[in-house]
């Protein structure tokens, strides 16, 4: 498997992926243990279809020295079998297509007060990109899953970068949701992955937090629960295969210690916060917006019919966004945003609205944006304080000790100086 050459400092692998990725920018990180790029501008949320060159880039262990003709991924949990190449990945499956908006689940963190450590994303840390692969159902079918009968079980995933502690990164999510349309991708946007995208291999979850889509993946294992202490005992390598599931990664007040599940009642991440769930995982995507444009980074004049087009994305995981709502007077009135374009699940949805600022206006604005997925959830408008924890009051999104799965509205808005146009 790939080693890695090592680092003396994540800036010059950031240094790198700047290179090749233009419409990018580093990301603060308090703790200087991640290699972090996100967006550099509003627009990239004008479009449906993320470049390369602008989506973001999240990963805290060193990119292994992978070589593409040796690599090989492990399927273990099932009938014996050899492990797969590359070319058995690509030659001997189907290989389908599926959208996918990642976001990290960090996402939006630089918007809680106070701070939470890690990485200061806000808006930066999410994009929608094509993945081709192979279905992770062909793969598990061939090795005698009975793909119709999953019965509560879960694909533990290794990755095989090279971790910088101990801690080797390895997911757990539902087998029936990796046999309904997770793949093993080796393309992104119709190009070989990219080594910063896990280039051989990944893994892709289509609507869940960017943890979940496991890079560089040289194990599959089919388990009975998440993973546990007692999954990899058999390892005995002095690792630790739990810490990426359990520790980091999961919804909790400052101070707690959230504890090794075996199983939960939900994936529905806003569910479980509102549920039984006591330190809730980041599974699926919390229903969000963002306007790409106007990008507040120039002043705005309406077009010859008096109009500012107002562009953006919104998405919500495995649900479906059923409403879109702008304001342009910092959230005083609302009004129904138009979706269109692509409509794929687990991916986001263009919007637009054609406002109408007022003749001969001239001035800034604040414009903000609220979605509402098909659960009737709706974007709080903004994230609670430390101490509001324990009752977090509606339209309020708790303030978390990681900075996870935030989705507030008012945090994202975007001041616009709007211009009058020359009669």
């Amino acid at each position: 498997m790939g080693e890695s050459t090592g680092r003396d400092s994540r800036h010059g692998e950031i240094d790198d992926i700047l290179e090749r990725k233009p419409g990018t920018r580093e990301a603060r990180d308090e703790e200087d243990r991640y290699t972090v790029v996100g967006a550099a501008s509003r627009g990239t949320f004008a479009d449906w279809l993320t470049p390369v060159e602008e989506h973001f880039v999240c990963h805290r262990n060193d990119i292994p020295d992978a070589d593409a003709e040796t690599w090989r991924v492990r399927v273990t949990g099932v009938d014996d079998g050899e492990s797969l190449s590359m070319e058995a990945l690509r030659e001997d499956y189907p290989t389908v297509a599926v959208a996918h908006t990642m976001e990290c689940a960090g996402n939006n963190r630089g918007q809680h007060d106070p701070e939470t450590g890690s990485v200061q994303w806000t808006w930066d840390a999410v994009g929608t990109a094509m993945w081709s692969g192979t279905p992770i159902r062909a793969v598990l079918e061939d090795r005698g899953v009975d793909v119709n009968d999953d019965s509560d079980r879960w694909l533990t995933v290794v990755g095989g970068d090279v971790p910088a502690d101990d801690d080797v990164y390895v997911k757990s999510i539902p087998l029936s949701k990796a046999l309904d349309d997770c793949v093993l991708a080796y393309e992104m946007n119709g190009k070989p992955l990219p080594v910063e995208h896990g280039y051989p291999v990944r893994l892709i979850v289509p609507g869940w937090y960017g943890t979940n889509s496991v890079k560089w993946v040289e194990e599959l294992r089919v388990t009975d629960t998440m993973v546990t202490d007692a999954t990899f005992a058999e390892e005995d390598d002095g690792r630790t295969y739990t810490y990426w599931q359990h520790g980091a990664y999961r919804i909790h007040p400052a101070d707690a210690e959230p504890g090794i599940e075996e199983t939960v009642p939900t994936v529905d991440t806003w569910e479980q916060l509102v549920g039984d769930v006591t330190h809730p995982y980041t599974f699926d995507e919390n229903v969000m917006s963002l306007i790409g444009e106007p990008d507040g980074e120039r002043p705005v004049t309406p077009d010859a019919d008096g109009r500012v087009e107002i562009r953006g994305v919104a998405w919500a995981g495995d649900d479906r966004v059923s409403r879109v709502e702008v304001s342009t007077d910092d959230g005083e009135t609302w009004h129904d945003a138009d979706l269109y374009g692509p409509d794929y699940s687990g991916a986001w949805r263009l919007f637009s609205y054609a406002w109408e600022p007022k003749t001969g206006f001239d001035g800034t604005v604040t414009l903000l944006s609220r979605a509402t997925d098909e659960e009737g959830r709706t974007q709080p408008s903004r994230i609670a304080v430390l101490d509001d924890w324990a009752e977090v009051p509606e339209d309020v999104y708790p303030w978390n000790e990681g900075g996870y799965a935030a989705n507030a509205y008012r945090p994202n808005g975007v001041e616009v100086r709007v211009t009058p146009r020359d009669e």
